[in-house]
């Protein structure tokens, strides 16, 4: 819920009322203000101004933390606010206060790098290999991209998320090594098609064989097809 700031001139009922409320300093209105020279509270108020950012990161940490977590398992549509904050130990209202609704905490919870190699660095006929082999230690080494992958299949909110990432941060390094640049997008979602396959039957759908494959025999089998909508001049 949006806070509305108090308006700068308090008329004269007003004033008169925050003159006899305790804790206020005469007509204007403001509080006194512990921790200035001389006051005897100040040691304990700087401590506590300097905790409380503290305590603020573990609660967005502890957040983000359950969120990605209940996306992950029950899927964006069924995850609740309610469940989240529960997960965290927390009161819902300090998620919405945060994150405003659940569709700024998905925004926030589903945040992804994946740090795409920079192709223009590796031998041209290597380039196929290098992607296939980065994409395989990021989806096991980072729970988010897993997780999002989940909701993704299940959500169009998720699936928009996966798009953004593609566009963002995979396009632009897989177009500065195609050959044609006009067919770029194409060649990425062709490559798209395989990075993300191979993610969904390997980590979502647990597909056999595709879990008992070794890394090296992944990269043996998909690494040609990837190659050849890198660099190939024709389909």
């Amino acid at each position: 819920m949006a806070e509305h700031a108090p308006s700068a001139a308090g008329s004269a009922p007003e004033d008169a009322l925050a003159a006899a409320l305790p804790g206020t300093s005469g007509a204007s209105g403001r509080p006194d203000r512990p921790g200035q020279p001389g006051d005897p509270a100040a040691p304990a108020a700087d401590a506590a101004r300097t905790a409380r950012p503290r305590r603020s990161d573990a609660t967005r940490a502890a957040i983000l933390a359950a969120a990605r977590d209940r996306f992950a398992a029950d899927g964006y549509e069924r995850a609740t606010i309610r469940a989240i904050a529960g997960d965290a130990g927390i009161d819902p209202s300090m998620v919405m206060r945060y994150y405003g609704n659940k569709a700024g905490l998905f925004a926030a919870a589903s945040t992804i790098e994946v740090h795409a190699p920079d192709l223009t660095h590796v031998p041209r006929e290597e380039a196929g290999a290098r992607l296939v082999r980065h994409f395989l230690e990021r989806w096991e080494h980072d729970e988010t991209l897993t997780g999002m992958m989940r909701v993704g299949v299940t959500n169009e909110a998720g699936a928009e998320r996966m798009r953004g990432v593609f566009a963002e941060q995979i396009n632009p390094v897989l177009a500065a090594v195609c050959p044609v640049p006009e067919e770029a997008q194409a060649r990425a979602g062709l490559i798209a098609s395989q990075i993300l396959g191979m993610a969904l039957c390997r980590y979502v759908l647990h597909l056999q064989p595709t879990v008992d494959l070794s890394h090296d025999e992944l990269v043996a089998w998909m690494a040609p097809t990837v190659q050849r909508y890198l660099t190939a001049e024709h389909p």
